[in-house]
């Protein structure tokens, strides 16, 4: 399975003691262990729902009958159309998604927010932040922690990112720091923070720059006896053609951020845009409520109901 997740990537938790370890963003990731579900681009709505939500979301959304779930989208297609014309267009679809996206940033933000600031001054200060995230792997009682060296790893990068993002340097992070801190793709000024760790996730010889072999390895690594999927093939030319401009055979800095941060792409256009051609079946260029009710699957799969979350929820948390 190719997923985008987000601009970037969703979250690739390492468990601490109380808290977890804030995402680290990925990229294009080809996991079998995203579900436990067999995958199916056609039928793969259980995978897709696990994959983006997380086994225990998924599992409330999957508490639903279709009828349910038929019922609550119905009541999110109604907010979706604003004009109340019975129409839904892409202009306005567009803009739900677009609204969706903005309120899983502030959601992840508000959740992350009390598990940090312990002294509820409405500010995350960085020895706050590393005190509850690495406190226990790094204190002189645990020298013996197995993979040590890769917590201080992580802190290191951490700390990184949370200078990038203190833009007034204070050492302190206000809520809209702190967003920039869980969520760099979204901001200019951490631009450079997303190519570089992008770069050293992937740089398995640590030259400073990524080849054919490490960039397909991100996304793939085959078991005893495997044939490459074909979107292997098609990634390589997709490498080879697109991604290195410079035909070198590597990927820099510059290539790696047109790569993953494509400035003029509209993730959430594209969105809309795939499910009003998927779904509008008179081709008017616009989908009807039953239109969307017909093909609720899919919808349920998108952003347009946050892979499926948006209908757990009560009307007025959308």
């Amino acid at each position: 399975m190719m997923m985008l997740l987000g601009p970037l990537a969703f979250l690739c938790i390492l468990a601490a003691t109380a808290v977890s370890v804030p995402p680290q963003e990925k990229r294009v990731h080809h996991q079998p262990d995203l579900s436990s579900h067999v995958h199916d681009d056609a039928h793969g709505y259980q995978y897709d729902h696990e994959a983006f939500l997380g086994k225990e979301e998924a599992k409330t959304f999957d508490q639903l009958t279709p009828e349910e779930s038929k019922a609550r989208l119905a009541k999110i297609v109604e907010r979706i159309d604003t004009d109340k014309d019975g129409f839904i267009s892409h202009a306005e679809l567009h803009h739900w998604i677009k609204h969706r996206q903005r309120r899983y940033i502030e959601d992840n933000v508000n959740k992350h927010w009390k598990d940090y600031d312990k002294n509820q001054d409405d500010q995350i200060a960085w020895e706050e932040y590393k005190n509850t995230t690495y406190g226990y792997y790094l204190g002189e009682d645990f020298d013996d922690v197995e993979d040590k060296a890769t917590y201080k790893s992580m802190l290191a990068r951490d700390e990184r990112r949370f200078r990038a993002a203190d833009r007034d340097a204070d050492g302190i992070a206000t809520r809209s720091e702190f967003t920039a801190f869980l969520h760099p793709e979204e901001f200019d000024h951490m631009k450079d923070v997303v190519v570089q760790e992008t770069i050293e996730d992937i740089d398995k010889n640590k030259d400073g720059k990524i080849d054919i072999n490490e960039y397909i390895g991100d996304m793939f690594t085959p078991e005893d006896g495997e044939t490459e999927p074909d979107w292997v093939h098609t990634e390589k030319k997709h490498f080879s053609e697109f991604r290195d401009s410079n035909k070198d055979g590597y990927l820099d800095a510059g290539e790696v951020a047109h790569w993953i941060l494509p400035g003029e792409v509209d993730h959430a256009d594209n969105e809309a845009k795939h499910l009003i051609h998927e779904t509008d079946t008179d081709k008017d260029g616009k989908v009807t409520k039953k239109e969307i009710l017909a093909n609720w699957n899919m919808f349920v799969g998108s952003q347009a109901t946050n892979y499926g979350e948006d209908l757990t929820k009560k009307h007025d948390e959308l």
